[in-house]
């Protein structure tokens, strides 16, 4: 059974067909227009509709190569519903390799937004009516911010059965239960009675090759979860993902150089030494201990700090190790293929 054309922004998309649309957002102080470009792919037969967002923050960079290769693989020629994927969010940020907009403000604290606020309000109303509202699901992309790093993760609320099912279906190493916070895509999403994942990973203005087919793929496994894609080639997934229900800093106990011991997807203990800091000539050093058990997924790459700057971010996982002293996560990334090469770009 067909379905009838897709109507956005004023145009009609017929199923089967693809389309690029600019969708108007703001006009700069010297008369610049700015616009939103949106790919809407809609399929032969009815399905769901799904968004996949990029660079809310626009020195997240990694959303948006996610995006250029999942609208070119394979498996979405036979798509049933419709997909709406946004690669660049905040153009202002984007273009000036900044997290905010012009007026200082974070998008993704500004949601649900309002058509006469500031620039960023204006924006992130623009988006929950154009693109929030028209979806089931939503998968939002991040990186971490400047200077940091993030293991690949997804990122879900507690109170949605739902979302985990999606979580798991993604199947990164670590799925995060994480309280919604205000002004937040995702606690906007929840008020509409809309779920979305936010995938992490990465760093700010950086490419990382495992983070990027990860993320393609756990797409790509999602879509077929809610039933858009039948394509399993490919993207099955050699890990179960851990799943945290807390996490915590770890913080400089004083300043100094940073030496790091341990580093993203590291299985720590409670207790054990995962970094030193050291004042430049060496007279005092202070080992940094982790406060509990469970994987390291996010960690400064800087080694210059002043007390209270933050390390090491640790997600509490209660497991055993293994015999030969590996975690699952360890295992998978070593031994086995996280993707299939000839079937993701």
């Amino acid at each position: 059974m067909n379905q009838p054309p897709f109507e956005f922004a004023g145009h009609s998309i017929a199923p089967g067909t693809r389309a690029k649309i600019e969708l108007p957002v703001a006009v700069l102080s010297d008369h610049t227009p700015v616009t939103m470009t949106v790919m809407i792919i809609h399929g032969r037969k009815p399905g769901p509709t799904v968004f996949v967002s990029g660079a809310i923050h626009g020195d997240e960079i990694i959303g948006v190569e996610i995006i250029r290769r999942l609208v070119r693989t394979k498996q979405l020629k036979s798509l049933s519903g419709t997909l709406i994927c946004v690669p660049i969010v905040n153009t202002f940020g984007f273009i000036n390799h900044t997290r905010y907009l012009p007026d200082r403000r974070d998008l993704n604290r500004s949601f649900p937004g309002a058509a006469k606020g500031s620039l960023a309000a204006r924006l992130a109303k623009l988006f929950m009516a154009e693109i929030v509202a028209r979806c089931d699901v939503g998968i939002d992309l991040h990186s971490a911010a400047e200077h940091r790093v993030n293991l690949p993760q997804i990122r879900i609320d507690g109170g949605s059965k739902r979302a985990m099912e999606l979580a798991k279906a993604f199947a990164p190493p670590v799925i995060m239960v994480s309280k919604l916070r205000d002004g937040s895509l995702r606690h906007a999403a929840r008020e509409l009675g809309k779920d979305v994942l936010v995938y992490e990973c990465g760093e700010a203005l950086r490419f990382d090759e495992t983070a990027l087919r990860i993320g393609v793929t756990g797409i790509l496994r999602v879509l077929r979860e809610v039933g858009m894609i039948r394509q399993a080639k490919g993207i099955r997934s050699p890990l179960t993902p851990d799943i945290s229900q807390s996490s915590e800093w770890v913080r400089a106990p004083m300043g100094g150089v940073l030496r790091a011991f341990k580093t993203i997807g590291a299985w720590i203990e409670e207790g054990e030494v995962i970094a030193a800091l050291a004042d430049p000539l060496g007279d005092r050093e202070v080992e940094v201990l982790s406060p509990l058990t469970g994987i390291i997924i996010g960690r400064t790459m800087l080694p210059v700090m002043n007390e209270g700057d933050a390390l090491f971010h640790i997600a509490e996982i209660v497991k055993p190790r293994t015999e030969d002293g590996h975690t699952g996560l360890e295992q998978a990334f070593e031994g086995h293929p996280l993707f299939d090469e000839d079937e993701i770009l």
